[in-house]
């Protein structure tokens, strides 16, 4: 088995209490489904839109990233499985899609 990194981008964000509670309820029974079956090595944490950026020779900080930002990262999980093919395909019952968003599939590198 080897570890991947899935790296959920952008997402809409829940516009209430309401469907922020919904949503992580979809969120929480499908790390409960990847842990039964083994997947869930590390279940990760959702990101605030905030922060800043250090960048260049001079490492200037700057804001962002920005939330109107289409690829914001808004969270992250290490799964496990044989292949990047099957970690591709566990990602699939991620609920990001119903929210317009999408998981980029990470092979972690061994060191």
């Amino acid at each position: 088995m080897s570890q991947y990194l899935f790296l959920y981008r952008g997402a809409q964000r829940p516009t209430s209490p309401q469907e922020t509670q919904q949503v992580m309820q979809k969120w929480m029974s499908w790390f409960q489904e990847l842990g039964a079956k083994g997947h869930i090595k590390d279940p990760g944490q959702p990101l605030e839109p905030t922060g800043k950026i250090v960048a260049g020779k001079q490492k200037t900080v700057t804001d962002g990233p920005f939330a109107e930002a289409k690829d914001l990262v808004g969270g992250y999980t290490i799964v496990e499985a044989k292949d990047i093919s099957e970690a591709a395909e566990i990602s699939k019952g991620c609920p990001i899609f119903e929210r317009s968003g999408f998981v980029e599939v990470r092979p972690v590198m061994k060191m």
